[in-house]
């Protein structure tokens, strides 16, 4: 090989290195900056409901608390509407670099996948799951005026009166609505279903007795069942809450299949780096350990969930094939 074919040959070589080492560095270049500098601005927190729920007051604690250990603000977003499937969307959507993450629920991750068919999202393809944060328990509650001390005797009057007695919710497909449903197939009753346009109508309307029964989370209930407006008949939990300790849970009643009661989580949008998403979930985690978020959570009527990405990955999975089935039982399908 002359001196020409030598210098043409190192030019191709150089070249080649070149070309490579330019891809390999590009490839790399997101994770590597992501582990190493990530967060450096504020993290949009999107919750997909409105201020001053329990959604909305558990991506609060999240905020505060993990943006502490993040060193880096958490801004709460709340963008509400048709049944937390708005605010999914716009975290779908989203850059995949760790600036929007989302409050994931049992409606916009479990049931609203059931119901909506048209819904703008798919929750396992287009989002990474963090980690799980809290789980919040729904207690199925009557009005005094219902001649039932107890679950089985109520199910015992809906099924000597099928359709005479109501149940509110905060709308046609909601949470509310779904967990009614399973109930009813479960239990082999007929109820009459009141929707409202909110949970806050729903419950008003069960404390003064328009409706006779009403399902919802345990942090707003627990006032009325204290004072006597509503007698709880049943929780929709893992296991009984320390504030209602002489209410079974629905598992304990012999109806295993309405899971356990409702969470919330964090998720990203499909492709964050795993960096990324490992250094939110150690965050997360850390700001789960201090003394003032468990106290909150407690006061909220809930327990801690730290999980892995893939942990809630099935817990999602498993939220999505049981509300299927409720779904296509119950003939519960919304535009």
């Amino acid at each position: 090989m002359n001196r020409a074919h030598r210098a043409v040959e190192a030019r191709r070589r150089w070249l080649l290195s070149t070309v490579l080492s330019t891809a390999v560095a590009g490839a790399f270049a997101l994770p590597a900056a992501a582990q190493s500098g990530y967060p450096t601005k504020p993290i949009r927190l999107v919750v997909p409901f409105a201020a001053g729920g329990t959604t909305d007051l558990s991506a609060r604690l999240v905020a505060e608390f993990a943006g502490r250990e993040l060193g880096q603000t958490i801004v709460v977003d709340n963008k509400g509407g048709a049944g937390g499937s708005i605010g999914m969307e716009q975290v779908a959507r989203a850059t995949p670099d760790g600036y929007t993450i989302g409050m994931a629920t049992v409606s916009t991750h479990g049931s609203n996948p059931a119901v909506y068919p048209k819904l703008g999202y798919d929750p396992i393809k287009d989002f990474a799951p963090v980690t799980n944060v809290v789980a919040i328990p729904s207690v199925f509650a009557v009005h005094p005026s219902v001649p039932a001390k107890t679950m089985q005797e109520f199910v015992a009057l809906a099924k000597a009166n099928p359709g005479k007695y109501t149940f509110a919710s905060p709308g046609a497909g909601s949470l509310g609505h779904v967990n009614i449903e399973n109930f009813m197939t479960l239990a082999k009753i007929d109820l009459l279903h009141v929707p409202y346009k909110g949970a806050g109508l729903a419950l008003n309307d069960a404390v003064a007795g328009q409706v006779n029964a009403i399902t919802d989370n345990l942090s707003t209930t627990l006032p009325h069942v204290k004072a006597g407006r509503l007698r709880a008949l049943a929780v929709l939990g893992a296991q009984r809450s320390p504030q209602l300790p002489s209410v079974p849970t629905y598992a304990e009643l012999g109806y295993k299949d309405m899971g356990e009661g409702g969470w919330f989580g964090i998720v990203a949008p499909a492709g964050t780096p795993q960096p990324v998403i490992d250094k939110l979930n150690a965050a997360i985690h850390k700001a789960m350990q201090n003394p003032d978020f468990k106290r909150k959570v407690e006061e909220s009527g809930g327990t801690l969930m730290p999980t892995t990405p893939d942990q809630f990955k099935a817990q999602i999975q498993q939220a999505m094939a049981r509300y299927a089935r409720v779904a296509k039982a119950a003939n519960i399908k919304l535009d």
